[in-house]
């Protein structure tokens, strides 16, 4: 991509009612845009490392068996009130509208109930489970308070992931693949270090669920982690003293962290409230088992910016970044450094390398400045000098280590 036909700009200061690290960045360097309070639009460059976040989780809930879909924003209240979920006192987080005809409905947040009711159509033997239905789609949440830019939205992307099993035996062996495949996604998103599985009270039929909470000063959770097992406790669990509940180990190391994704054991709470049953091979009626899995995309992409991101910008992993490298053109008014750096560019796009060729007459001093704000995570420069010297600067962003490489060094590096 040509730099000087985004038609997004950098930005020196972030609009100043934005308190969040994440938003303040992604908005300056271009990512997004604040439409109102907890509602973010995203741009070219945003919708890059989105899609790439998504592709990711999409492969690992494929390879564990999930099937997408994508289920209406729009929801039945009647559906709602049969889990005696519709009341707002007892969920005080819906969006709710009403039809020309003076039918309520809400704005989903969730999709138990929805894909539940569904699966009554698809769901009449043992031999029609196990299934598991996920989707990446839009959820809305009336939150009370929206100041941590796009980690609490009230409008955005939720990967959500529904299993539908025969029984609890086969139920378990599943969510233990989805834990894992959680794993697996955080690790090549690039927080996978820093993100815990985080015992937390709320397992329909088992004394907790999972959470993954990636450790952050920009987070509102608190938890209790015990590096011997990699695994946290949240301290959110009361009545109990915090240890560590594979090695009982009390000395537990307190940070602050953000939920990135749950996982959660529903038993026979949906199934049994809309009727989703099965007969099994003895000819018995059996009501299904459930869990549900979720992600935030939107909720991850912040998390990162705020973890990585440095005194001038944003620091992308490289598998989630909107380009592999940022190519700068130093010397527009040069015809050989530019034919030059245009033939280096085409060079990229031919080995399927991703870039954001920096094109633009202006100073080189603004380049550098916005080059370190996108934070995309290799920096290729090229000027007369360097030409003189048939070499070109290479720079890593989240190291910072520059180097001088010809070109043919430099596509060997950045191919593999």
């Amino acid at each position: 991509m040509l730099q000087s036909k985004l038609f997004t700009k950098t930005r020196k200061e972030a609009p100043k009612d934005e308190v969040s690290k994440n938003a303040q960045l992604l908005i300056r360097a271009g990512y997004i845009h604040k439409e109102m309070a907890g509602v973010y639009s995203l741009l070219p460059l945003g919708l890059r490392v989105m899609n790439k976040i998504n592709d990711i989780i999409r492969h690992e809930m494929n390879t564990i068996g999930g099937e997408e879909v994508f289920l209406t924003v729009l929801q039945d209240k009647n559906l709602w009130e049969k889990t005696d979920r519709w009341d707002d006192e007892k969920v005080d987080n819906w969006f709710k509208t009403k039809l020309k005809n003076n039918t309520e409905l809400g704005l989903g947040f969730t999709h138990e109930e929805q894909l539940t009711a569904l699966m009554k159509d698809y769901i009449r033997s043992w031999r029609d489970l196990p299934i598991y239905a996920y989707q990446i789609q839009t959820k809305f949440r009336n939150e009370i308070r929206a100041k941590s830019g796009i980690m609490r939205g009230r409008e955005f992307l939720m990967k959500d992931l529904y299993s539908f099993s025969k029984d609890n035996e086969s139920h378990a062996e599943f969510y233990e693949k989805a834990k894992q495949a959680y794993v697996n996604i955080f690790n090549r998103i690039g927080i996978g270090e820093k993100t815990y599985i985080t015992h937390a009270s709320g397992g329909v039929f088992s004394k907790y669920s999972h959470e993954f909470q990636t450790i952050t000063s920009a987070g509102e959770d608190t938890i209790h982690i015990c590096e011997k097992c990699h695994i946290a406790v949240n301290a959110e669990i009361k009545g109990e003293t915090l240890a560590c509940p594979i090695c009982t180990n009390k000395d537990l190391r307190q940070e602050k962290s953000v939920e990135v994704g749950n996982i959660f054991n529903l038993g026979t709470r949906f199934s049994e409230a809309l009727d989703l049953t099965y007969q099994d091979e003895n000819g018995e009626k059996k009501v299904v088992v459930m869990g549900s899995y979720g992600i935030g995309p939107g909720r991850v992409m912040g998390t990162i910016v705020e973890v990585f991101a440095d005194e001038v910008g944003i620091v992308w992993p490289e598998e989630i970044a909107p380009f592999k490298v940022h190519l700068i053109l130093i010397g527009n008014d040069k015809a050989d450094v530019k034919k030059y750096t245009d033939d280096l560019y085409q060079n990229f796009l031919d080995k399927h390398i991703e870039v954001l060729y920096d094109d633009r007459d202006v100073r080189p001093g603004e380049k550098f400045a916005d080059s370190d704000l996108i934070g995309i995570p290799w920096r290729v420069v090229v000027s007369e000098k360097l030409i003189a010297e048939k070499m070109t600067e290479l720079k890593n962003r989240k190291t910072g280590d520059v180097k001088k490489v010809n070109e043919k060094e430099l596509l060997n590096l950045l191919v593999s």
